[in-house]
């Protein structure tokens, strides 16, 4: 009389649980990869919502929609001035007084070569730089 096991002990791996963690996994690097943004650079967004005064702005520097530039040095009205002489123009403001605050209001459609040209020359000769934002 032969007898015979009833509970065999089967040599199987069960994958279930090796899926679930594997989904989850993807699931939190697909949500952490969203949710963290690089150093984008919003080329149309000109506008803020921080305010901070700056009471010692001596010159404004316009610069509109077609590349035209404007100056205007305290509470005079804006002169048209050439591309070229903005650095000499700046460097005669600063010349009267260091510790200003030059105020870049550029129009948000304009080329973004415009804009560092103006940060270059305040860069060169160690102005400071504030860029105007609208609410």
């Amino acid at each position: 009389m032969a007898l015979k096991r009833r509970n065999k002990a089967e040599a199987t791996f069960s994958m279930s649980s090796m899926t679930d963690l594997i989904f989850l996994l993807l699931i939190f690097f697909v949500m952490a990869s969203t949710m963290s943004a690089p150093n984008d650079i919003k080329i149309n967004l000109p506008s803020s919502k921080a305010q901070t005064n700056t009471r010692q702005v001596v010159a404004k520097v316009f610069i509109d929609n077609l590349g035209n530039y404007s100056v205007a040095q305290g509470k005079q009205k804006a002169v048209p001035i050439e591309a070229d002489m903005l650095d000499a123009y700046l460097c005669g403001i600063q010349e009267q007084d260091s510790t200003m605050y030059i105020a870049l209001h550029a129009d948000e459609d304009i080329a973004y070569k415009e804009v560092v040209n103006v940060l270059d020359i305040a860069n060169q000769h160690h102005m400071k730089l504030v860029i105007a934002t609208k609410k």
